[in-house]
């Protein structure tokens, strides 16, 4: 069995964790790497953040911490709160100085409460839309289960960066591929065009050249045989032979004017 390498493990597990990534050469290698300890960093920094306001709000009121404890146990809140804060909870929703405030925060709950059933009514809507969305693209483009998973990981794990702030190179650059693409796709598709018209034009070049190379020159001016090109009809302009006047070169018949 052979053994690999701690390189190769960790190779592996970045692989495993970004399958549509490649680590090719160890630019790209210690740029992940690089990502993953910032993203560490700050996910630890955020841990110490909460873990000190917690520490702090248990230190300045104690009967607080018991509560939470209690709670985090399966005691109903309601009920804790009675036990830990007896009085203080009754005197406070019989203050008159306090039902203002009570009021208040009772309005923004409910206010919560229907956003938060908004949300989920609208989650559900998209979430569903979704569905038909891969269902679709995986039957019209052929894609495998495994295919729409990683393109959902990926789009998941962008998303979830963007929560915490991060996005990393390979994102933006991606993102950057993506708004690029339409107009790339026609550059390439007018510049394909071009390119067929001139080949058209150096063929029939080509092929009306004399064999000393010299261009065809037969024509009304060429001393070569005239009709074998046809010349555009220019209105008047092609009747012109020099010697009529504007009105018969435009073939019009002048009109006397009485005087």
């Amino acid at each position: 069995m052979e053994v690999k390498s701690n390189r190769e493990r960790y190779t592996d597990r970045l692989k495993a964790k970004y399958p549509d990534k490649e680590f090719a050469d160890d630019e790209a290698l210690f740029a992940q790497i690089n990502d993953e300890y910032d993203g560490l960093d700050k996910e630890l920094s955020g841990y110490k953040e909460r873990e000190k306001a917690l520490s702090d709000l248990f230190a300045s009121n104690p009967r607080s911490a018991a509560f939470l404890t209690d709670w985090r146990k399966g005691e109903d809140p309601i009920i804790g709160m009675i036990r830990k804060f007896g009085d203080d909870f009754k005197a406070a929703l019989e203050d008159p100085e306090k039902q203002e405030a009570l009021a208040a925060a009772n309005k923004e709950y409910a206010e919560r409460i229907t956003k938060e059933k908004e949300f989920e009514e609208q989650y559900q809507q998209n979430i569903n839309a979704t569905l038909s969305t891969l269902e679709q693209m995986q039957q019209e483009e052929g894609l495998s289960d495994d295919e729409i998973d990683q393109a959902m990981e990926f789009l998941i794990g962008i998303m979830k960066d963007g929560l915490l702030g991060k996005f990393t190179r390979d994102s933006i650059q991606m993102a950057i591929k993506a708004i690029k693409h339409d107009s790339d796709v026609e550059t390439a598709s007018h510049e394909g065009e071009v390119k067929g018209r001139n080949s058209k034009i150096e063929e029939k070049l080509r092929k009306g050249s004399k064999s000393d190379g010299t261009a065809n020159l037969a024509g009304k001016n060429g001393g070569g045989n005239a009709g074998s090109r046809q010349m555009p009809d220019l209105g008047a302009i092609s009747r012109y032979d020099g010697a009529q006047n504007i009105w018969e070169r435009g073939g019009e018949k002048r009109r006397s004017i009485n005087k």
